[in-house]
């Protein structure tokens, strides 16, 4: 049952956060066991416009483009919103969150008052390792327990990456950074 609210929760994709400490953070990245994704991280060559450290989030492809210097970027797998929750814009990163806190928003509750109220951010929430925060909109990109749902289109319109690829987008990407969104 446990497992089921889990990858349910993952699912739904829409979330609030407290976040927490350093201190916490480095004590439960410690616990993580190493995921391979579906959809291995790679350096591509990239043409587009976007300055380095934007985020491009191709929803048709199913990936995340970091913008690196020099025409290149780093490539991950993503899962994307489910149909009827996919979207496209721009943005840009509100804020971060190392090992965010979950609390489902009302609209979510009336479509699955099975979730939990409130989890506690840790390896079991299904925001995983790391979450930012797109400004403006009720999404964020963030990670996920479900390695197997990278390359999908499972959740609410949130963007999921294995924890390893938060972790390491979360560490690049800045507060503020730009990101745009396209089906």
């Amino acid at each position: 049952m446990r497992r089921h609210l889990i990858r349910a929760a993952a699912w739904a994709g829409l979330f609030l956060s407290a976040g927490a400490g350093p201190g916490f953070a480095n004590a439960l990245d410690s616990q993580l066991q190493p995921v391979a994704s579906p959809i291995p991280r790679e350096t591509v060559p990239f043409d587009g416009r976007e300055a380095p450290g934007t985020i491009i989030i191709r929803t048709s492809e199913r990936r995340l483009y970091f913008v690196l210097p020099d025409h290149q970027a780093l490539r991950y797998g993503v899962g994307v919103g489910r149909p009827g929750f996919t979207w496209a814009g721009v943005t840009r990163i509100g804020y971060k969150r190392e090992w965010p806190d979950w609390t489902p928003p009302a609209q979510m509750l009336r479509r699955r008052p099975d979730l939990p109220r409130h989890m506690e951010g840790g390896v079991d929430n299904p925001l995983g390792a790391r979450a930012m925060y797109l400004a403006g909109t009720l999404y964020r990109i963030h990670g996920s327990n479900e390695p197997d749902t990278i390359g999908q289109a499972v959740s609410s319109g949130c963007i999921r990456m294995t924890n390893d690829d938060v972790i390491d987008l979360y560490g690049r990407a800045k507060v503020g950074a730009r990101v745009v969104v396209t089906r």
